[in-house]
């Protein structure tokens, strides 16, 4: 092994380097998944309780979507030969940590929605998505 002190410095430049690309703030991973941002088009209230709708693929689609506060709320999420990270959900305000089919539709109750943002992730933490309550 090195002793040279610079060999550490380029490492860990690489390793943060790649944390940008693959999945944190303002890399590709991100990017992709807040440009799916909705306006309630994937949010329907169905006796009495609202359902947001997210496709679980190479990330969530939308990455963001917008719901009402104060309503009983499921997510569901829609699986197409789906693969990956992103079929593993963690909701960790909820403690919701739940694994989906590779192809079909999981619901995962979250109760009434206060206002704010509830964030949810891959279980990898490199896919983002969320549902802002107003």
């Amino acid at each position: 092994m090195s002793s040279n002190p610079f060999v550490y410095i380029i490492g860990a430049v690489a390793i943060i380097g790649a944390f940008f690309v693959f999945g944190g703030s303002g890399g590709p991973a991100t990017d992709a998944v807040v440009s799916g941002t909705a306006t309630g088009s994937n949010v329907e209230v169905v006796a009495g309780k609202q359902i947001v709708t997210i496709a679980a693929d190479e990330g969530y689609s939308p990455g963001s979507s917008s719901a009402k506060a104060g309503l009983p709320t499921v997510l569901r999420f829609k699986t197409a030969n789906s693969f990956g990270c992103t079929t593993s959900i963690r909701i960790p305000t909820l403690r919701i940590s739940e694994d989906l089919p590779s192809t079909g539709t999981t619901d995962i109750d979250v109760g009434t929605l206060a206002a704010g943002t509830l964030t949810g992730t891959c279980s990898m933490g490199m896919y983002k998505f969320a549902v802002v309550a107003s």
